[in-house]
């Protein structure tokens, strides 16, 4: 079940954003890490099974002060086929012929040689 997991965390600098990334980055389960929000202050974290107690915990711990907004679930838009390819019957694909090979004692000499045996 893919998480949507929104932390509010005191960030003053750029080193305090990447501080954060890191931080999130590492929990096991994490599809990808963002920043966003009106002061670049929540860090938006994506993926699987994340417990979001123990995300928040480290941020605060390793960041500053951090108060978990939203823990939601992501639902995967379905991806259909176009109409075309459900029509289309699965036919074998068409064998290739290949010309058989001319061996030295299989050489026919004709009188008329307008065809070339070699390519």
């Amino acid at each position: 079940m893919k998480q949507k997991i929104v932390v509010k965390v005191h960030i003053s600098c750029e080193k305090c954003r990447t501080k954060a990334m890191k931080v999130a980055a590492v929990e096991s389960g994490v599809i990808s890490v963002q920043i966003s929000g009106e002061g670049k202050d929540q860090v938006v974290v994506v993926g699987d099974e994340i417990d979001s107690v123990s995300l928040t915990r480290s941020l605060r711990k390793k960041v500053g002060p951090a108060t978990l907004l939203s823990v939601e679930e992501v639902k995967e838009p379905k991806k259909e086929e176009p109409p075309a390819a459900k029509n289309q019957s699965t036919s074998p694909s068409p064998s290739l012929c290949y010309p058989q090979p001319v061996f030295c004692h299989q050489i026919v000499h004709d009188p008329n040689p307008d065809y070339c045996f070699i390519m």
